[in-house]
């Protein structure tokens, strides 16, 4: 499955496919047409508490990817996660980011989840 995380302040690539902005806030200092975001699911996103606890410093990455994990399984995440799934299936989709360290994010987990199907 073709599915990448890029930062959303880098320039969009032709091979990018699906543009999904993944964060909950918008990116600082971003225009919507300068981020050409095709997408943008909040609810996929980590709740603000998540995400206030992971940039606490509180835990683990391990232990936030279990949380996040846990979050994507409520009924109205569970239903966009499909739906992104059937998009990796029929073309790339780049999962984009304002996180400073990409792989050490929520878009990754995400990312591999779905890579896992």
């Amino acid at each position: 499955m073709n599915v990448r995380v890029r930062r959303v302040y880098d320039p969009a690539e032709p091979d990018d496919g699906t543009r999904v902005l993944v964060d909950r806030l918008w990116p600082r200092g971003l225009s919507k047409d300068a981020a050409r975001v095709d997408a943008w699911p909040k609810a996929l996103t980590p709740s603000t508490e998540l995400r206030r606890w992971f940039h606490a410093g509180e835990g683990s990455f391990g232990e936030f990817r279990d949380r996040y994990e846990a979050e994507l399984a409520t009924e109205e995440a569970a239903g966009l996660l499909d739906r992104l799934r059937a998009s990796v299936r029929s073309g790339p989709v780049t999962l984009l980011t304002a996180a400073k360290e990409p792989e050490r994010s929520h878009a990754a987990v995400l990312a591999g989840l779905l890579r896992d199907g």
